[in-house]
């Protein structure tokens, strides 16, 4: 089974450089400086479980990667159109590609710019950034995707079914689901909570949720995402407001969302993706969100990147 990485980031180096490790045939679209030093020296993929470096066949041409059985879509919400188009030469008529992108609308974007291709939504539970060119680091030895199943094809199910299978060998938890709309949107409210109090702050995680008047934002925030995904008609645990709220306070002190680390460095913001979206979906349903509405203004000037002070 050949698996491409679109594109080896943080996200996408790690699932795909645990896949390599694992003997699987992994490719990576890939670019830029991280792209020439995965060619020069290869993957380095640093963490809990050790300290490993894979060589894998990486082009900034899908062309010349060939066709894929899966295609993992491991991009910022941003870039989801433009790695879609880059992507076309990977699928061939039985390849299913697979939305690992973060917030809701990812899948939709893809499939957009991919008529005819097999996409399934999906999403992906770990802590890794690009350190430098070429060398992915992660926190936290757990780590786990799912993705939606493609009930009305036996083929594609049986390769999705093949994939999981695969991906649990390569040491890391993979679900087939049918409601993966749900798993979208039980991800997205602590994640929106998370992107939304760590960038907008400017803090990690130790600070923020051991302060009981944070606290009380944190539960208002997790709590008004929670009524919009229920609006939207998915399908949530009855205490996945507790769920959360255990889950950020038990985060590691130093642990920042990936949102951060992007502002930090003057980069463009997935916050129309994440509390932008919680906004947007709540006044459509008529769901209260001013928390997520009051971080979104504060966050939003910065969507496009650091804005000119003139």
């Amino acid at each position: 089974m050949r698996i491409a990485i679109v594109a080896p980031g943080g996200v996408g180096g790690y699932f795909g450089g645990m896949l390599a490790m694992a003997g699987e045939d992994v490719v990576a679209l890939a670019r830029g400086a991280h792209l020439a030093a995965i060619q020069h020296s290869g993957l380095r993929v640093e963490g809990p479980r050790g300290d490993d470096t894979l060589r894998m066949d990486a082009s900034d041409d899908a062309r010349a990667l060939g066709v894929a059985d899966i295609v993992l879509f491991a991009v910022k919400l941003y870039q989801a159109e433009d790695a879609a188009r880059a992507a076309a030469p990977l699928f061939g008529p039985r390849t299913l590609g697979i939305s690992l992108l973060n917030g809701i609308t990812g899948p939709d974007t893809i499939a957009t710019a991919l008529p005819g291709a097999i996409i399934l939504p999906g999403c992906a539970y770990v802590s890794a950034v690009i350190s430098a060119p070429g060398h992915i680091r992660y926190t936290g030895a757990m780590s786990s995707i799912i993705f939606g199943s493609p009930v009305e094809d036996e083929a594609a199910r049986a390769k999705s079914v093949d994939f999981a299978e695969r991906c649990r060998r390569a040491g890391f938890a993979a679900e087939v689901t049918d409601d993966a709309r749900s798993a979208l949107w039980t991800k997205l409210i602590g994640l929106a909570t998370n992107a939304a109090m760590t960038t907008a702050a400017r803090l990690p995680a130790g600070p923020l949720y051991s302060d009981p008047e944070i606290l009380e934002v944190v539960a208002a925030l997790i709590a008004e995402a929670t009524a919009v995904a229920r609006a939207d008609g998915a399908t949530l645990p009855d205490d996945i407001e507790e769920i959360w709220l255990t889950r950020l306070k038990g985060f590691p002190p130093g642990m920042y969302a990936s949102t951060y680390h992007d502002i930090a460095k003057g980069g463009p913001l997935e916050v129309d993706g994440f509390s932008g979206h919680i906004v947007r979906e709540g006044r459509r349903l008529s769901v209260p969100t001013p928390h997520h509405a009051a971080l979104y203004a504060v966050l939003k000037p910065h969507r496009g990147g650091r804005p000119p002070l003139e």
